[in-house]
């Protein structure tokens, strides 16, 4: 094993480029991610493991969604520095619920293929709600308000957020039900918006969760005062 993760060079990056091309058609898939451990995964497996530079891990692909890819064949390029796979695709293989991610024409901004799976039902609405913020970055102000705070920059994104959960505050203590869960949703949108400035996943948010629940509260704030 060792000496077959010793033939990248790993001096030019510490993550491998991979294209990753469905073995029954050729058809271009995806491109990703493995540093040294999740290349070792695949190779041991079989199944496709990448390093997401946005939740800074390790995953497996169809970790969530369970649109995994057996790999059949690990195809290495003249520089030693980027990777092709083939792979058998179980379901689709782009977080959009299309079978590539490869789909829109960037001279006409369309989509050339179609939606097949529902993603939101994959990843869940947080994950779901991140990517679609993602994607309005680069829309047009005028008509969405998502690419207008975007366009507007940090500081009307962050005051937002003080406004949201200054409202979502005033609606728990007027116990108002119905704006209280009104205004959190707000606040969580305004939020994952700043996340997305920042390109960081919520993923991360979920890691940082996880990890504090291994920890007593006085415990955590202690940690944080180092």
């Amino acid at each position: 094993m060792q000496n077959t993760l010793n033939k990248i060079d790993w001096e030019k990056s510490e993550l491998l480029p991979v294209i990753v091309q469905e073995i029954e058609t050729n058809e271009v898939l995806m491109m990703a991610y493995m540093n040294k451990e999740a290349l070792e995964l695949s190779l041991t497996t079989k199944i496709a493991h990448y390093f997401s530079r946005s939740k800074q891990r390790i995953w497996k692909k169809g970790e969530t969604s369970g649109h995994t890819q057996d790999i059949s064949e690990f195809l290495l390029d003249c520089d030693n520095d980027t990777l092709l796979i083939k792979v058998k695709q179980e379901g689709v293989a782009c977080h959009t619920g299309r079978k590539s991610c490869f789909f829109t024409n960037i001279e006409t901004g369309k989509a050339i293929s179609k939606i097949e799976v529902n993603s939101a039902e994959m990843y869940g609405v947080i994950d779901e709600l991140y990517h679609i913020i993602l994607e309005r970055k680069s829309a047009d102000p005028e008509i969405s308000w998502t690419a207008k705070l975007f366009s507007k920059g940090e500081n009307t994104i962050l005051k937002k957020i003080v406004e949201e959960a200054g409202e979502f505050c005033f609606a728990v203590k007027d116990d108002d039900e119905k704006e209280i869960i009104y205004e959190a949703a707000d606040m969580v949108y305004h939020t994952m918006v700043a996340l997305a400035l920042k390109n960081i996943s919520p993923d991360r948010i979920k890691q940082e969760l996880a990890r504090r629940f291994n920890m007593s509260g006085i415990s955590e704030k202690n940690a944080r005062k180092d």
